[in-house]
């Protein structure tokens, strides 16, 4: 179980959604234009709508280039998209430094598509200082590191807490069971016409949430047996979980009228005042305001996800790793890069102050949303101290998810394959929330037995 003792207030970009448009081809390593020098091309530049994220990227790779003149960054806007990842990995398309949610570590790990940054890693001064808990999903069974993480988060509940208010409920009170859950989304959705509770249901986010409600069932969506992954969702807290949607879609007509969502649709909807809850993670606040243009963000609250049967909160980041497609020279480089485009500002007081004083500059921008600690409690609450006089964000708002962390128990995505899962589970979230005589066993029990022909298939 993993217990988080503070939590940390550091500025960052905006966490990607599991989905996004399809990448375009980028070149492979190449040298560039003076003698001995190359240029790394790395994922992770914000795109041109997130303006203080831009100039905040152009800074860090300004200052990289400067302090490392044979390299030259390239920064790609390209993102993360399951339906083509993998092809582009295999056909060395991609970037000479990759971003990927946490679902994929493990896999790229156990098929040896990225290397081991462990020697890099461990050179630097501050190697040991790393939350332990942060590595261990990026690394082999050997200890061998494959990457750096950015903006770990746990998942949570976020709500309007104008919508709270107007239906006669208490904002600094959000639920913290399931029963409160459904209650409060009936309460919003009776006296205010809007979505009381709304779930993402496709590109494989439908798969994601309903993993997020699993955990906090008490359940788990794959295991380990006899060295292999099967699945395990085909049991009661899935089904719980299920049914309290079902509950809440057909009873309680407290999901609105919309049901086949993405993060985008949701976050978008909720911007606008349209959504009273849903489950994600703070820093959905820089999605809603930066990105989706939310003025009443004095509206948005977090707290923490309720738990049920010993549950469990669902806990992920993006990851930076570097093929092993990459050339040597370039692998040296792109490890060079991760220390300093994101292990360092996690670390460093004066970066990280930097950072959220250049994101500060735009007042669209978010400073100070809350994630977990990249590095031990010590070091984390003098990153706080750090940015203190930039951060806009109200705290107060978050407080009923960061005064509940060390309480929680925290889990990883699922380590194997989760995408080809979460597009499995997608099917069974649709069924539910668009069907009224879905029936949730039948549903669960097809899912399971397409999911473990996959998994088999993925382990032979």
């Amino acid at each position: 179980m993993v217990r988080i003792s503070r939590f940390v207030l550091i500025a960052g970009c905006v966490a990607t959604a599991l989905t996004a448009a399809g990448c375009s081809s980028s070149s492979k390593s190449g040298s560039g234009s003076g003698s001995g020098s190359i240029t790394l091309h790395v994922q992770g530049m914000p795109p041109a709508t997130d303006r203080a994220g831009t100039a905040q990227f152009q800074q860090m790779v300004a200052d990289f280039e400067k302090a490392n003149p044979g390299i030259k960054v390239q920064g790609s806007t390209n993102v993360y998209d399951p339906m083509t990842f993998s092809a582009k990995l295999a056909a060395h398309t991609v970037e000479d430094v990759i971003k990927v949610p946490l679902t994929e570590p493990q896999r790229l790990i156990a098929q040896g598509q990225v290397r081991s940054i462990t020697g890099q890693l461990q050179a630097w001064d501050h190697y040991k200082e790393f939350n332990p808990q942060v590595l261990a999903p990026l690394s082999d069974a050997g200890g061998q590191v494959y990457g750096v993480p950015q903006n770990p988060y746990a998942q949570g509940l976020m709500y309007n807490r104008a919508l709270f208010t107007a239906a006669g409920l208490d904002p600094d009170k959000p639920p913290t069971t399931w029963d409160e859950v459904r209650t409060d989304a009936a309460a919003i959705a009776e006296k205010t016409g809007k979505a009381g509770f709304v779930a993402e249901s496709k590109d494989n986010q439908g798969g994601w949430q309903l993993t997020m409600l699993t955990y906090a069932f008490g359940g788990d969506i794959e295991k380990k047996t006899g060295g292999k992954y099967v699945s395990a969702f085909d049991d009661a807290p899935t089904k719980d979980a299920l049914n309290l949607l079902k509950s809440m879609r057909w009873s309680d007509n407290s999901m609105g009228a919309s049901q086949l969502n993405n993060q985008t649709d949701v976050v978008k909807a909720f911007a606008a005042g349209q959504i009273g809850m849903f489950l994600g993670s703070p820093g959905t606040y820089r999605l809603a305001k930066m990105t989706y243009g939310m003025t009443d963000t004095a509206s948005f609250g977090a707290a923490a996800m309720p738990q049920a049967g010993g549950g469990a909160t669902l806990t992920g980041s993006d990851v930076y790793m570097v093929p092993k497609s990459v050339d040597a020279k370039h692998a040296e480089a792109a490890a060079k890069w991760l220390i300093f485009a994101y292990a360092l500002p996690a670390y460093d007081t004066t970066a990280a102050a930097e950072q959220a004083k250049t994101l500060a500059a735009d007042p669209k921008a978010a400073v100070g949303v809350p994630t977990l600690p990249v590095f031990d409690a010590a070091r984390q609450a003098q990153i706080a101290d750090a940015i203190k006089p930039y951060v806009n964000v109200d705290l107060s708002h978050f407080t009923p998810y960061t005064s509940n962390l060390a309480a929680l128990k925290l889990r990883p995505e699922p380590e194997f394959e989760a995408q080809k899962v979460y597009a499995v589970l997608d099917t069974v979230m649709q069924a539910v929330l668009t069907d009224k005589g879905a029936d949730v066993d039948s549903l669960l029990a097809a899912a399971h037995k397409s999911v473990d022909a996959t998994l088999s298939a993925d382990q032979k």
